[in-house]
């Protein structure tokens, strides 16, 4: 019988295949090398079919688990904007963009999610391997359930430090803490994706984590198990917009060989 850990140390017999897509390099090397953050945008607008699409590509990011603890708010409600423009202490960046999009972390959605990974595997073609949906009934809901006031995850944390002792173990998240960091990786890793899709149709963006996230919560009508990551401002590049070259530290002080 199979094992939850399964997923992580066998290949799975799968009756699937998808070929990598031919991608331009230069061009990819392009959109990365020209992204900066712009803090002051022209008056053009962004066509609406474009952040859809950008959007869209966001969604595409690689997630934890795929349980997408994200959700992205495009802010065009006049009344929001303008408050979400003072939230984000009126920098020109959001005061000057043409769309404001706030990347928002979710820690409660994951036990739904699961469900709905399991859905998907019941209407699938493909039966799924036995230790697939094994770990979404119940290695997920181990890994992620921290019980009311984390004790369940303090408890998690003895656990995992002990059998740490004799084999790799999952040391984390054991906390509200570290539940919202685990949101916010996922999110950050899409919130790229947004930023270099506007790139790649010629429009520039800022993320802010300059903002007074409770408000922006409050204007946003967040739930309580949501949280802000950060803001994300677009529009078509000023040529005031880049304040001064990109600014690197050496690469060997940041990348290691081991």
């Amino acid at each position: 019988m199979s094992k939850s850990t399964d997923i992580f140390t066998e290949i799975p017999e799968l009756n699937y295949s998808e070929a990598a897509r031919e991608v331009d390099v230069k061009e990819f090397i392009k959109v990365v090398e020209s992204r900066r953050s712009v803090r002051v945008f022209t008056e053009e607008k962004i066509p609406e079919e474009v952040t859809r699409s950008c959007l869209d590509m966001a969604l595409l990011a690689p997630n934890s688990s795929n349980l997408q603890p994200w959700e992205f708010y495009w802010v065009k409600d006049p009344e929001k904007k303008k408050k979400l423009i003072e939230a984000c202490f009126s920098q020109p960046a959001a005061r000057t963009a043409s769309e404001l999009i706030v990347s928002v972390g979710r820690i409660g959605t994951w036990k739904k999610h699961c469900k709905e990974m399991l859905d998907f595997f019941d209407k699938g073609e493909q039966e799924p391997p036995e230790s697939v949906t094994t770990y979404y009934k119940k290695l997920a809901p181990f890994v992620y359930t921290q019980g009311p006031l984390s004790i369940l995850g303090f408890f998690k944390k003895i656990f995992f430090f002990i059998m740490g002792f004799f084999k790799p173990v999952p040391r984390e998240p054991t906390s509200k803490t570290e539940m919202k960091i685990w949101a916010a990786k996922t999110c950050a890793l899409a919130c790229e994706n947004l930023m270099l899709a506007y790139r790649a149709y010629g429009f520039d963006t800022c993320p802010m984590e300059g903002l007074d996230s409770k408000r922006v919560a409050k204007i946003l009508n967040l739930p309580s198990d949501a949280f802000v990551v950060m803001a994300i401002s677009a529009g078509k590049r000023s040529p005031k917009g880049v304040y001064g070259p990109r600014i690197r530290f050496p690469k060997e002080k940041f990348i290691f060989e081991v």
